[in-house]
């Protein structure tokens, strides 16, 4: 048989002529400069990184102390976003709270992608009966929405930082499963899946070798745009009182404990809530302009869906 003697690096070759090589990428990166509005985004998140990574350095004050300057002064030279309904700067506590609603939305992505990928691998290629218990389990979870089912597993773990990163992570296992899962199913009828069955490679080699690879670049778009879902699910747990815990400075908390203060001072809620307006909107942005770059014909979006 023609199949049985093509050897695993023939395979491996075949395997690799499906993705996209330097030139592939080198184009896609040329796409995605023409997008003015996905540059702009990029700047806007690189420039939010470095603000995590640095901002304990840079914030003028401490973000915790109590009476740092009067209650809910406004905006001034010595406090550029004003003090809050403690005396505390505004200014450093957005500056302290990027980093923070930064890790809390990543850290949650690599849960929901470490657990939703293999899932969905073994779905797509196992079949049968283990793809119908994987995908009836999925169906359960997508039948409550991203927030609910998040608040749900907090009621159940308890409030904490580390309990809103796994409530927010399984909120997303769905989308991760559903779409490695589709993915595969198409991937493992191509002609290098069967040249791989024949030469006899191991399950796990063609899974992960041949089909995983091939699933990139839709993993790569639905990881973007789920970091800004993340964010909305994080900040909303927090705004609400059940996730951090005060004086824990964090962009949802903040604006939900000035919520009360709107009215006599804009300044505590409206920071922080442009700091997350802004975040999530550079976030989609850079995830349109990947999908327009990578792979135009990518038109749907599972979070979407959610």
């Amino acid at each position: 048989m023609l199949f049985r003697s093509v050897s695993k690096n023939r395979i491996d070759e075949l395997a690799r002529a499906e993705s996209r090589g330097w030139k592939g990428v080198k184009k896609s990166f040329d796409r995605f400069r023409q997008s003015k509005a996905a540059l702009v985004s990029a700047f806007v998140l690189i420039l939010l990184i470095i603000i995590a990574i640095f901002g304990p350095s840079i914030a003028p004050h401490d973000p915790i102390k109590i009476g740092t300057g009067s209650r809910l002064q406004p905006p001034s030279r010595t406090f550029i976003f004003g003090t809050d309904q403690f005396g505390r700067d505004v200014f450093s506590r957005v500056l302290y709270g990027t980093r923070l609603t930064l890790q809390a939305s990543v850290l949650a992505v690599v849960v929901a992608a470490g657990i939703g990928i293999p899932l969905g691998l073994i779905a797509g290629y196992a079949g049968r009966w283990t793809d119908n218990i994987i995908s009836r389990f999925i169906d359960i979870l997508l039948s409550f929405p991203g927030i609910l089912l998040a608040l749900i597993v907090v009621a159940i773990l308890g409030t904490g930082l580390a309990k809103v990163q796994i409530a927010v992570g399984v909120s997303l296992i769905p989308a991760y499963t559903r779409l490695v899962r589709g993915s595969v199913l198409s991937a493992k009828e191509n002609v290098y899946v069967e040249a791989a069955r024949a030469g006899g490679c191991s399950t796990f080699r063609i899974a992960t070798r041949h089909i995983l690879p091939n699933v990139f670049v839709p993993l790569l778009v639905l990881s973007t745009t789920a970091v800004g879902w993340a964010i909305i699910i994080a900040t909303s747990i927090n705004f609400i009182g059940l996730g951090v815990q005060p004086p824990t400075p964090e962009w949802g908390a903040d604006l939900g404990a000035a919520r009360s203060y709107l009215g006599v001072a804009w300044w505590p809620g409206t920071f922080p809530g442009l700091a997350i307006l802004v975040t999530i909107l550079a976030i989609n942005l850079v995830g349109d302009g990947l999908q327009n770059a990578l792979d135009p014909r990518l038109k749907h979006r599972v979070i979407g869906e959610k």
